[in-house]
Parts: C-alpha cells; sequence; structure tokens
C-alpha cells in the first residue's frame, strides 16, 4: 500500500478537494465516484460525505491501495 503524507495548511480540507490535490482523483467528477462508490475509509469507517472536513490527525484509505496521513 502506497503511504502519502498530506501537510494541511488551515483547519481542514474538504474531501474531493484532497483527492484531486494529492492526485488520487483528475476531476471533481472522478473523486466524486470515488466517494459513491465506497472508496474512502476515514478512520476505520466509510466516508460517503463528499465535502467532509478532513483534518489534522485523520488517516484515510483510498481504494485500498493508498493510505493518506494529514498532518
Amino acid at each position: 500500500m502506497e503511504a502519502i503524507e498530506f501537510n494541511l495548511e488551515g483547519e481542514y480540507i474538504e474531501l474531493l478537494q484532497l483527492l484531486k490535490a494529492i492526485g488520487v482523483a483528475q476531476t471533481g467528477g472522478h473523486a466524486k465516484m470515488i466517494v459513491d462508490d465506497g472508496g474512502v475509509v476515514r478512520d476505520g469507517e466509510v466516508e460517503t460525505r463528499k465535502r467532509a472536513k478532513i483534518r489534522k490527525g485523520d488517516v484515510l484509505e483510498v481504494e485500498g491501495q493508498i493510505k493518506i496521513t494529514i498532518l
């Protein structure tokens, strides 16, 4: 599994913006498809909210292939 550390500037980033920022999704539509298909796990639970506020300390897994730690 690929590991990515994302340095968060500010209080939070929305899930769709994060997926685009790290290059997991090429477009907003692609990011929505990943979330709608249940492809994002946040702190052990499937995250279905496209605009979920991702904060420092969160750990996400995308499609079981990428682990993202928010710093």
